[in-house]
């Protein structure tokens, strides 16, 4: 059995984000946000749920995920592979912007509904050393929790190394599943009681992808390559202009030293042109 990359944007889509699969959203939100008892969410409506867009439209594709549970609260899902620099502020941006769209004309500001941001990012965002991470606004002086309606949870899948062994909770199933499913080719046992998860697997599983899907996921996954392997060329040429640049630097600094030396023997500033490559001014400027 093979299964996609649940980091693939278009996978991760299909599996938290489709009106077939809503339970998987479901437990998945309840985990990461930890919510229990009366807290617990038992439906969703997506604002924008799972359909194949077509290879050519990307560009102008939404790929995260938006649910609202039957309090109205809202709660926005992105995967994040590449560390563009800007995630934070792109969070603060579609919270708010989810914040105000709920507002009608008639500015009712008690209409108004929290909203939950959770970020899975394949790269390191914070100095914590735990893989999740919870960013509230707070009182500086008591440190109380009084504007309560933002809350973001960044996590961080490098940071997180359990295995199968060591999986203790939902939430560390879902974060191994996201992160290692690809890789396997059978459902581990440790997941096989849970119709949820099974569910999960099963909609990972490529068999049961149709042709167009498979395009799209590899398109994503070449396009992926494409853009990595760019920078990488970039970081290249950097790194040779670099040593290039500092060669020039170093010739320039020998030539220097030498003028300096010739300077003090008295030697004529035309021979010491001729010898080291300096100018006239530059050699005159010379300390």
């Amino acid at each position: 059995m093979k299964f996609v990359d649940p980091k693939n944007d278009i996978a991760f889509k299909k599996i938290f984000g489709s009106e077939d699969t809503k339970e998987i959203l479901m437990s998945f939100l309840n985990a990461v946000l930890d919510f229990k008892q009366d807290k617990t969410i038992v439906d969703v409506s997506l604002a924008n749920p799972y359909q194949v867009p077509k290879i050519e439209a990307l560009k102008e594709t939404i790929l995260d995920i938006k649910a609202t549970n039957r309090g109205g609260e809202h709660f926005i899902v992105e995967m994040q592979k590449k560390n563009l620099g800007n995630f934070a502020k792109r969070s603060l941006y579609y919270t708010s912007k989810a914040y105000v769209e709920q507002l009608n004309k008639g500015n009712d500001y008690n209409q108004l509904k929290k909203v939950y941001f959770i970020g899975l990012l394949s790269f390191d965002m914070f100095d914590n050393e735990d893989y999740i991470s919870r960013h509230l606004i707070l009182n500086q002086a008591t440190l109380k929790q009084e504007i309560k309606d933002f809350e973001f949870t960044f996590i961080e899948l490098s940071k997180f190394k359990k295995a199968l062994e060591d999986l203790n909770s939902n939430l560390d199933k879902w974060l191994f599943f996201i992160k290692n499913a690809q890789d396997l080719t059978l459902v581990p046992k440790v997941f096989s009681n849970n119709d949820v998860f099974k569910q999960a697997f099963a909609v990972a599983s490529q068999y049961q992808w149709n042709q167009q899907e498979l395009d799209v996921y590899d398109y994503m996954l070449l396009k992926e390559f494409d853009e990595t392997n760019a920078l990488k060329t970039a970081e290249k040429k950097g790194e040779e202009r670099g040593e290039k640049i500092g060669k020039e630097i170093g010739d320039k600094q020998a030539s220097i030293r030498i003028a300096q030396n010739l300077l003090k023997q008295g030697i004529a500033i035309n021979i010491i042109v001729l010898s080291t490559g300096l100018s006239k001014a530059d050699i005159k400027a010379l300390p």
